[in-house]
């Protein structure tokens, strides 16, 4: 570097230490207005409190050591603009950018470089409302967030609650699995607040957990009584199943039924085998009854159409009834024959059995009343009601004579009236003692 050039960078240097440059012109000031270089190759850089050294490159030019330390300079503006456009797009958090704007206001303070430092540092200071401004809007997307967490975990905690009081033993288990999951994943909040939540949600879950085991433990006892019961059906379906009275056999299964279903379940594997155990002796005597049923039709056949020839037969002879000793005999004759014949098929019983009480109820109605037409004492009553009548006649009729001689109009009409009535009777009289005397 030569003397003038010397003398030429002093004197700029000189005026840059009276006064800072107005940020208008800083984009248009030459390197040599932030520094100079000695003749022994030291390079300067201008600061507000005057100039600094940055470093020595010996045997070189003036101009092209100022550039090396330019270049620097250069790469610390490169650096503080990358650092602005990340602030300003919210690249970086709050606390972040106020780390990383210090360290790289260390960096430009002390930097080994030739420029607008301060300008460097001015921009860098210019960042503070930015960093504010996102400060409160993350204070604020953190409040909200807060609030958010605080009412998914409420939320949580209210249907664990009632989950807890419910008695979905199946899905409730995976309900609160999921629940615990999805607790895991959200971020915790105040101390004081997530802890009380926390604690409402770990006791609804421990409340559903030991009722779960009550529950199961109450079923468990349930299922071993179950098993002990149904173990008892099936060995009085053993005994039942032997029985040729089907009658009674049919009704002592649908009693054991009765009781296996209340019973209720045992355990399952246990449960399928005692079920597969009584249902087969339950269809054996079924099946049993019904070759039974079936090999009885052909001889209940045969028994009725015997015993309907004998009732017709009966009916033909014995009805009416004309003589009641005759027809007694005749009837027990019949009926010794007629019980000879076994069992008829179920429907038929009560038609047969009418038509048997319907020759009985005739004989017996003939017998009465042949007793009352041949009883002494009877007779006896008979005959006096046909002298009383009489009497009774003859007593009126005298006395209508007399008021047909005193010609009392009222007296006669009376006793004709009553002698018509006494006659009406005495003819029943009559012909009732007619037949006891037939």
């Amino acid at each position: 570097m030569t003397v003038n050039t010397q003398v030429r960078l002093s004197g700029k240097i000189g005026a840059m230490s009276e006064a800072t440059p107005s940020p208008e012109s800083e984009a248009t000031l030459a390197p040599e207005s932030y520094g100079r270089v000695d003749a022994d190759g030291t390079v300067y850089v201008t600061t507000a409190d005057g100039e600094r050294s940055v470093g020595q490159i010996p045997d070189v030019p003036a101009d092209e050591a100022l550039a090396f330390f330019t270049r620097r300079f250069t790469a610390l503006e490169t650096e503080v603009g990358l650092l602005e456009e990340r602030i300003k797009r919210g690249a970086l958090n709050p606390d972040d950018a106020r780390k990383s704007i210090s360290s790289v206001k260390s960096s430009v303070a002390d930097a080994h470089a030739v420029g607008d430092l301060a300008g460097l540092v001015a921009r860098l200071e210019s960042l503070a409302p930015v960093l504010a401004e996102a400060n409160e809007a993350r204070k604020a997307e953190r409040a909200k967030a807060h609030e958010e967490t605080k009412a998914a975990k409420e939320t949580m905690v209210a249907e664990a609650e009632k989950i807890a009081l419910g008695n979905d033993w199946r899905g409730g288990v995976n309900r609160f699995r999921t629940l615990l999951d999805e607790w895991k994943a959200l971020p915790r909040i105040d101390r004081a607040t997530d802890d009380d939540l926390w604690h409402r949600f770990s006791s609804a879950r421990t409340t559903y957990t030991r009722r779960r085991k009550a529950q199961f433990a109450e079923q468990s006892a349930k299922r071993d009584t179950a098993r002990l019961a149904k173990e008892t059906i099936v060995a009085e379906a053993r005994e039942i199943a032997a029985t040729t009275e089907w009658g009674t056999g049919a009704g002592a299964f649908r009693d054991l039924m009765t009781r296996w279903k209340a019973a209720g379940p045992a355990p399952r594997d246990i449960d399928d085998q005692l079920w597969a155990e009584f249902r087969g002796i339950q269809d054996d005597f079924f099946a049993r009854r019904t070759d039974a049923a079936t090999a009885s039709t052909t001889e209940f056949s045969e028994n009725l159409a015997a015993k309907v020839a004998l009732l017709d037969a009966a009916e033909k002879d014995i009805l009416p009834v004309r003589e009641v000793q005759v027809a007694r005999q005749k009837y027990r004759t019949f009926l010794s024959h007629y019980n000879e014949h076994g069992r008829v098929p179920r429907e038929q019983i009560r038609p047969l059995e009418g038509r048997v009480r319907a020759i009985e109820k005739a004989i017996s109605e003939a017998e009465e009343s042949e007793w009352r037409r041949t009883d002494p004492e009877t007779r006896e009553r008979a005959s006096g009601t046909v002298t009383l009548l009489s009497d009774q006649i003859a007593k009126l009729t005298a006395q209508l004579e007399k008021a047909t001689a005193s010609k009392d109009t009222k007296k006669i009409a009376e006793l004709t009236a009553s002698i018509t009535t006494y006659e009406s009777w005495l003819e029943q009289a009559s012909k009732t003692l007619e037949d006891f005397s037939g």
